[in-house]
């Protein structure tokens, strides 16, 4: 049977294809499954385990190590435990057996985003434990859901709970990226995702006629001075080898809508965009940008935010910061090259630096392909074990960072 362990399969492996099984794809999520495979974690570990429904179904799993020193705040391993919806039929394998290869390759959704990260937090302080240890900081590990849509029924509300406030979090590690390269990408900040909707109003009439100032003609030229900002961004990108993509502000055209029939020319149209703005960006310059972008294309031309994220906040990685000293000195110390970046897209990071919680991205994955919501997501087993033994020499690193200012 899949569910059985190989004859000489590390315990760590066998977890973690146990969680991947779990099938928290959204839309519709196995939540239950997931939270009572977190409870007999932190059972199996001694570990405090409490559930905070943040919204109806959505409960965060909170497991907890407590420290020595209860007056200093603690250290925060988030993870979220939904996944991204799948299309088996390009996949080579099952993507909910966690099936592995030959080679050691384990397929699985979620294999990179991000129960990889979830079950290393969990091996490594089973083994910190084991060996007999105690930290200054609790650490609290948090399971969240909803994060691959919005994190608006997970992180955001569970920011703004009495049940969060109680945990002091002083510091926070979440998911980042794996790096096709020797090095390590760690992220200290994230682009705002803005989401807007442009509509554009005109005269209707006959599609046989030449209709002045239809919805359709005023809309392309917003559409078209956005496009052409874009390539503006594209090109920065491309013309600078020192700038990362999370650097630039990118946009998509993602939406169009509008009409009835072929030839009725349409009184009103619209057009979608999902906007990445960096985070040195003047906000509320660029909103004026993109107020200017509608008054040129002409009367009637208006825009609204399906999202709209306006808190930025950068995570310290200056060596005089205790907790990125203590996180960059281990992998130092164990040779890691790291890639200091702006995430491109958006994690519940965003939710935690908003309210004051440092956060770094960090998934320790190297020499592997991104495959993040693509077909065939897949990590080797090697690499998992090897991400186990590097958050093994974290944890005590970030939990015994000494008494900060803010804490005498």
């Amino acid at each position: 049977m899949a569910s059985k362990r190989r004859e000489g399969e590390h315990p760590s492996v066998t977890l973690f294809r146990q969680y991947l099984r779990i099938r928290t794809v959204q839309p519709e999520p196995d939540y239950g499954a997931a939270v009572a495979f977190l409870e007999e974690r932190a059972c199996q570990l001694g570990l405090g385990c409490q559930k905070v429904e943040v919204a109806a179904g959505r409960v965060v799993t909170v497991l907890t190590w407590p420290g020595t020193n209860p007056r200093l705040s603690s250290l925060l391993l988030n993870s979220h435990t939904d996944v991204v919806p799948v299309f088996k039929e390009h996949w080579s394998h099952d993507p909910f057996e966690a099936f592995k290869d030959a080679d050691g390759y384990i397929y699985g959704r979620g294999a990179q985003d991000m129960k990889c990260v979830s079950i290393q937090y969990l091996e490594a302080v089973r083994r910190l434990k084991v060996e007999g240890h105690h930290f200054p900081r609790t650490i609290h590990m948090t399971f969240v859901p909803d994060e691959e849509i919005g994190g608006h029924q997970g992180m955001e509300l569970f920011v703004k709970r009495p049940e969060f406030q109680a945990l002091r979090a002083g510091f926070a590690l979440d998911e980042g990226l794996a790096n096709p390269t020797d090095a390590f990408t760690v992220f200290y900040s994230e682009r705002s995702p803005w989401w807007v909707q442009v509509t554009s109003t005109g005269k209707p009439g006959h599609g046989s006629r030449f209709i002045e100032d239809t919805a359709a003609e005023k809309l392309h030229k917003v559409v078209s001075s956005i496009l052409a900002f874009r390539e503006e961004e594209r090109q920065r990108l491309q013309s600078d080898p020192q700038l990362k993509q999370g650097a630039v502000t990118s946009v998509n055209l993602t939406k169009l809508e509008g009409g009835v029939a072929y030839n009725v020319v349409p009184a009103t149209m619209s057009a979608s965009f999902d906007f990445r703005v960096a985070p040195d960006v003047d906000l509320k310059a660029f909103e004026e940008q993109l107020q200017g972008w509608c008054q040129a294309a002409g009367e009637g031309v208006t825009f609204e935010f399906a999202q709209k994220w306006t808190e930025p906040r950068v995570t310290s990685t200056d060596d005089s910061d205790p907790w990125w000293a203590a996180f960059s000195g281990v992998c130092k110390d164990m040779n890691l090259t790291l890639e200091p970046e702006i995430f491109p897209a958006a994690t519940d990071s965003r939710y935690l630096r908003a309210v004051g919680v440092p956060a770094l991205g960090f998934s320790p994955m190297n020499h592997t392909p991104v495959l993040l919501h693509d077909h065939d997501e897949r990590l080797h087993e090697a690499m998992f074990l090897r991400g186990i033994d590097i958050y093994t020499r974290l944890l005590p690193a970030l939990a015994s960072v000494p008494t900060l200012p803010s804490e005498s």
